[in-house]
């Protein structure tokens, strides 16, 4: 009898596994036969005009796209980058238009909200949906149910369709101008440090300015040096200057840092070698290379298959300051002149310095401010001694006596260089 009661025993633990295994495997049949294109009409020209605002509400006001690209690099999906509330968006459609065959396609899509949300309601999202097989849409719309009028619905153009070779090899990403940003002396310090170390191309994710500031983004624009993203993320929620949520009534942290650096990443993925992810008021100093070119080149070398790499920040106070390169014409253009901050603060015990970085874009999925969320291949962080951000702002540290800063000269290495530079582009904007 306990024999045969095992065997019962045995035979019933046997059947609970083989009917959980046949539940869960047609569940996932289920789904993935749900997130499957859809034919749902035909004879079809998609006569909506193009969305171009880069910031794009649903009529539900708890989703707003920011820019669908196409992502390849596992299946053929269309990733669209937008912000939506964590909470209450549950589901949502991507309609695809194939021309000329003027068949409508409907996928459900997978919407992965970025784990780096900090408490925010709001927060950046990733929806994915599968592409038509026969067919290589180049606009999408989107919506929160598979049945509608796609005529009624705003379509948006799918970025990144077309293979190019990168044709520049660096590109920095800032995100975002907020503030009334009146750091005219530094941007342009910065601007043309990062010139000479060798960016091509800084996207700037711009919410406000001063007047003067727009002066100065005219004449990088004209160069062709700097391009604007225009981001009213104010217009659409109730921002944040902090980036931790402090249940005050804010719907999403600092402007919308973390969207703007996705969008920036993918906008850049088939076009730049390199995407640089840091502020206007950091600059990654090489200490044994001259630029970035031959950094990088020499990190690839050291570290095969990574796509990203971190660097340490580090604080020059801007309440610190030394009186050699009092340049006085500069003295009438507000702003921070980094050529007399050169004190470091010292490394606090149990903290870790924040990092920024420089990344593969081809090898990123997600990114947030200060880490990769998910990405193909290593993140390295680099040595201080070959690399760090110098980041000239309000002191971390402030009660510490000048004694106990390190005083730290790198920058000067380019001075003659970064003078020259900005005295040109004093001249053509401000002075």
């Amino acid at each position: 009898k306990l024999c045969g009661g095992k065997k019962s025993y045995f035979a019933a633990v046997v059947c609970i596994i083989t009917l959980a295994s046949v539940v869960t495997i047609s569940y996932l049949k289920s789904q993935r036969l749900s997130v499957l294109p859809k034919i749902i009409q035909e004879g079809r020209k998609c006569r909506r005009e193009i969305a171009n605002n880069i910031i794009t509400p649903l009529k539900d006001n708890k989703t707003f796209i920011i820019a669908p690209y196409f992502d390849g690099r596992e299946s053929k999906v269309t990733r669209v980058i937008g912000i939506v509330h964590h909470e209450d968006v549950k589901e949502l459609y991507c309609w695809f238009c194939c021309q000329p065959h003027g068949k409508v396609y409907v996928s459900k899509s997978k919407i992965d909200v970025h784990s780096d949300r900090f408490g925010f309601p709001y927060g950046t999202a990733d929806i994915v949906c599968v592409e038509p097989p026969d067919c290589d849409p180049t606009h999408v719309s989107i919506h929160w149910s598979p049945h509608g009028n796609i005529d009624q619905l705003p379509r948006f153009e799918i970025k990144n369709r077309k293979a190019e070779t990168s044709s520049v090899d660096f590109t920095v990403c800032i995100s975002a101008m907020f503030g009334n940003y009146n750091n005219v002396l530094q941007f342009i310090q910065s601007m043309e440090m990062y010139k000479i170390l060798g960016v091509q191309k800084v996207v700037i994710y711009k919410n406000s300015c001063s007047q003067l500031m727009e002066k100065v983004l005219k004449f990088y624009i004209e160069e062709g040096t700097v391009e604007i993203i225009p981001w009213p993320i104010n217009s659409h929620l109730k921002v944040s200057t902090k980036w931790h949520f402090m249940e005050d009534g804010t719907h999403i942290g600092y402007y919308g840092q973390i969207t703007a650096l996705n969008d920036c990443v993918y906008r850049n993925m088939l076009r730049s070698k390199f995407v640089i992810l840091n502020d206007a008021d950091e600059i990654i100093l090489p200490l044994k290379h001259p630029d970035w070119k031959t950094m990088m080149q020499s990190l690839q070398e050291q570290n095969p298959g990574t796509g990203v790499f971190l660097f340490e920040n580090h604080i020059f106070p801007e309440t610190i300051s030394t009186h050699t390169f009092n340049i006085s014409s500069w003295n009438t253009v507000p702003g921070v002149n980094i050529l007399q901050h050169v004190h470091r603060e010292p490394d606090r015990k149990n903290v870790i310095n924040p990092k920024k970085m420089i990344v593969d874009p081809r090898k990123v999925v997600q990114t947030s401010v200060h880490s990769v969320l998910r990405a193909y291949g290593n993140s390295v962080s680099v040595p201080v001694d070959v690399a760090l951000i110098y980041h000239c702002r309000v002191p971390l540290q402030g009660n510490l006596p000048q004694e106990s800063l390190i005083r730290d000269t790198a920058l000067w290495r380019y001075n003659s260089s970064l003078i020259m530079n900005v005295n040109k582009v004093l001249y053509q904007t401000v002075l």
